[in-house]
């Protein structure tokens, strides 16, 4: 009888140990990180009357000379892109037809 009343109590405390252990609260969400507004750093303004042309390596080649940019991404529809902001860089978006929609910093 001691026997079956030590087991049952064991065997509680056991899955009321392990029980406690899966509701460890869940950590906050990392913080955003922080958005830099695009000063022109990439040099964007400066190669804004592409927008309209055909993009073309030649033609991308020529627009980062031109903007003076540290790195440059073309960017095509649907294409999976990296969300982090770097300034220096110049974004050259392109639509369904590799016609130059827009150009950022970014």
């Amino acid at each position: 009888m001691f026997m079956t009343r030590f087991s049952a109590l064991a065997i509680g405390l056991l899955l009321a140990g392990c029980s406690s252990m899966n509701a460890a609260p869940s950590p906050d969400p990392a913080p955003p990180p922080p958005r830099v507004e695009a000063s022109g750093e990439c040099g964007a303004e400066r190669v804004q009357d592409r927008v309209g042309r055909a993009y073309s390596e030649a033609l991308g080649a020529a627009i980062r000379d031109e903007s003076g940019a540290a790195a440059m991404r073309v960017i095509r529809p649907g294409e999976a892109v990296t969300l982090d902001h770097r300034p220096d860089r110049l974004n050259v978006h392109l639509d369904e037809t590799d016609t130059i929609a827009s150009l950022d910093c970014g």
